[in-house]
């Protein structure tokens, strides 16, 4: 499965910088690059995000069943998780707004 994955992740790699290393205009296939990177990193962000917040929220409703007098301390501690890694969420959604804003190869999106 590894091996595999390591497989794909090439790949895609591959065909991410090949339009920029034979395109006469870098410019454009930069930003199209960029677009692309941009897309799956916030994908990938948000789908690590959503299950860290499943396993976690899983994790404190077991504990408040076995427990229910520990209900408030979970709930606490649950919201904090939540909002850490919510907050991971939000740090990917920047990072992409300043590739695709502020591009340092391109200079930024003009829009025309």
């Amino acid at each position: 499965m590894r091996k595999m994955l390591t497989i794909l992740f090439a790949a895609m790699a591959m065909v991410a910088f090949a339009s920029v290393a034979f395109a006469a205009d870098g410019a454009a296939a930069a930003i199209t690059a960029t677009s692309w990177g941009a897309a799956l990193g916030m994908a990938i962000a948000a789908a690590g995000c959503g299950i860290g917040q499943g396993l976690g929220l899983k994790a404190a409703c077991e504990g408040t069943a076995r427990n229910p007098e520990a209900g408030g301390k979970l709930t606490v501690t649950l919201i904090l998780g939540l909002a850490f890694i919510e907050s991971l969420a939000i740090y990917a959604l920047v990072v992409n707004l300043i590739l695709i804003f502020a591009n340092p190869w391109v200079g930024g999106v003009t829009l025309q």
